[in-house]
């Protein structure tokens, strides 16, 4: 015949199993957990302690909740306790008489005004790794602990292990988060304070640089127009700076009107001759005889297609070529940038658009910049309600493609190759 008992208590380890698979919170669980090891071995009360991180003391995770004030601070010593002795050596420990046990911590008794009669432990253990123990306290009718008691206090103990180690990544996961968050508001202060501290000095360098290369001697107006255009690339990281900072605190607006995008590619192929044609590049459009007359801040998205070719400029080779081509679509226009340059690795090719994202590390990089085109130019397409994204093959080259409605108020497109 089967023990009722055994049955009893196998229906309440399956009860248990089902909590953890079920429970929306690991703290639920455990205070579920401590009341079902309770009632599986007769005790009156039971208990979880974690290891804490300097492996020398446990601190209680689950009490009842009348003993919770009492408790929830109180460090426990693993060297002078029961629930340390289960954690040293791994394995069970019963205690009949807690009283006369040297290696009882009395600490816990007169935190809780409480009298510990008998115990037993039972080691938390995930992979190897002790995380701590599952007490049993005061066997009902000073009863003495059966190994089907041990039994039950070692299952129970198994299913505390995965939900504190659910616990602990989820602190893992938290405290990624927030440093990932620190990081990010720092990133946002620098924006914030180098596009406001650089602007005013910038301009002064940028006006008297190009006053001077207008009266200087003939001589010496290369190394003048040095000055210029690198003062120029300063501006455009500041500018970058500044929109990036005014879209993070909102101040970032579109000023829409109707206008030509095939007009737009033209000037912005046209502010690209130079550069091109100095760095033996061939840069193309292809826009057929449709104007692509959109509604939208112009200024901002000639700011975004210039980002995308200034990226393409950078990272392709002398002799390389560009194309702008642009296509009307159903409520929407599509423009891509494709060039025949060295290509995203695929391991970089989700974050390029991520603020101050560099392929390159810093140690091996070859071409300039902050790494903050690309993604003004995403916050820019976005703010018109429309989609960017890239595809690329190392070596070959990349294709950056961006979608915009023709008038606000379409649905966002999905992002398509």
């Amino acid at each position: 015949m089967t023990d009722p008992d055994s049955t009893q208590r196998m229906e309440g380890l399956l009860a248990v199993s089902r909590a953890l698979a079920a429970a929306p919170d690991m703290g639920v669980f455990l205070n579920n957990l401590i009341t079902a090891c309770a009632e599986l071995t007769g005790c009156e009360i039971a208990s979880v302690l974690e290891l804490e991180e300097d492996g020398k003391q446990l601190r209680f995770l689950a009490v009842p909740w009348f003993y919770l004030e009492a408790l929830q601070t109180l460090k426990v010593p693993l060297k002078e306790s029961i629930a340390g002795r289960a954690v040293r050596t791994g394995k069970p420990v019963v205690v009949p008489d807690a009283a006369a046990d040297p290696g009882h911590f009395r600490g816990i008794d007169q935190a809780a005004g409480f009298t510990t009669r008998s115990l037993a432990a039972a080691p938390i253990v995930y992979q190897d790794e002790v995380l701590g123990a599952l007490e049993t306290v005061n066997k009902v009718a000073d009863a003495p602990f059966t190994e089907q008691d041990i039994e039950a206090l070692a299952a129970l103990a198994s299913y505390a292990a995965v939900a504190i180690h659910i616990t602990r990544l989820v602190r893992k996961s938290e405290k990624v988060v927030d440093e990932m968050n620190r990081l990010d508001r720092m990133k946002s202060e620098f924006i914030a304070i180098a596009s406001h501290e650089l602007r005013t000095p910038l301009g002064l360098i940028l006006g008297h640089s190009t006053f001077l290369r207008e009266v200087i001697q003939p001589e010496h107006r290369p190394e003048m127009e040095i000055v210029v255009r690198n003062a120029m690339r300063l501006k455009e990281i500041v500018e970058n700076f500044s929109n990036i900072d005014n879209v993070r605190r909102g101040m970032a607006t579109l000023r829409r009107r109707v206008f030509s995008l095939k007009r737009a590619i033209e000037e912005v192929r046209d502010s690209f001759y130079q550069e091109t044609h100095k760095k033996g590049l061939s840069l193309r459009i292809e826009t057929g005889e449709d104007p692509l007359m959109v509604e939208g801040d112009a200024d901002k998205i000639a700011i975004a297609l210039s980002n995308l070719v200034q990226n393409a400029v950078t990272f392709t080779n002398a002799g390389g070529h560009i194309l702008i081509a642009a296509e009307p679509m159903p409520g929407y226009v599509k423009v891509s940038v494709i060039d025949d340059g060295i290509g995203i690795p695929l391991k970089d090719l989700p974050h390029i658009f991520e603020r101050f994202y560099q392929v390159e590390t810093h140690l091996t990089r070859k071409h300039g910049g902050m790494g903050l085109g690309l993604s003004v130019a995403k916050v820019m397409i976005e703010m018109h309600g429309g989609r960017i994204w890239a595809e690329s093959v190392e070596g070959k080259g990349s294709n950056f493609t961006f979608i915009l409605p023709l008038s606000p108020g379409e649905p966002p497109p999905a992002l398509s190759s």
